[in-house]
């Protein structure tokens, strides 16, 4: 990282910064052009699960190139300055790289279902075994991120 006072180390506010997210901005690269996708997610022991239909743009490169791009940012902000050249912008946000894996374990589709709803709820629900044959499930396995804070 080109600016390292900027650089997030410790793991703890890595996955923090993750938790705090809303969305997590998946990147994928299908031949000349890059292809990226907001999701909804789930994170857990290095690890992102997302859900989709069973067919779909994201699924297609998936299956052609498994290598892939994500991105988190919170408590984004524009800083004005006197000048436009001044302004700045605080932010903190995560980036990292992994390899897609498609789940096929009923019981791994749930969990990773469950993870995902309670990212987003502040309830547990219980995910049946229908509702997870019926959705697409893949997971990332995280090789590296890193974290910046600015502003």
């Amino acid at each position: 990282m080109r600016r390292s006072e900027k650089e997030i180390t410790e793991k703890t506010e890595i996955e923090s910064i993750i938790q705090q997210s809303m969305v997590c901005r998946l990147a994928l690269s299908d031949g000349q052009y890059p292809y990226i996708v907001p999701l909804c997610f789930g994170y857990s022991n290095h690890t992102l699960y997302f859900h989709s239909a069973k067919e779909g743009k994201k699924l297609d490169i998936l299956k052609r190139n498994n290598q892939v791009c994500f991105e988190f940012d919170i408590e984004t902000e524009v800083k004005l300055g006197k000048t436009a050249c001044d302004w700045g912008m605080a932010y903190q946000s995560v980036i990292g790289f992994g390899k897609a894996l498609m789940v096929e374990d009923v019981a791994e589709k749930r969990k990773a279902l469950e993870l995902i709803t309670a990212q987003y709820a502040d309830k547990a629900y219980k995910i049946t075994d229908g509702a997870a044959k019926e959705t697409q499930v893949f997971k990332v396995e995280i090789s590296t991120m890193t974290g910046k804070r600015s502003g």
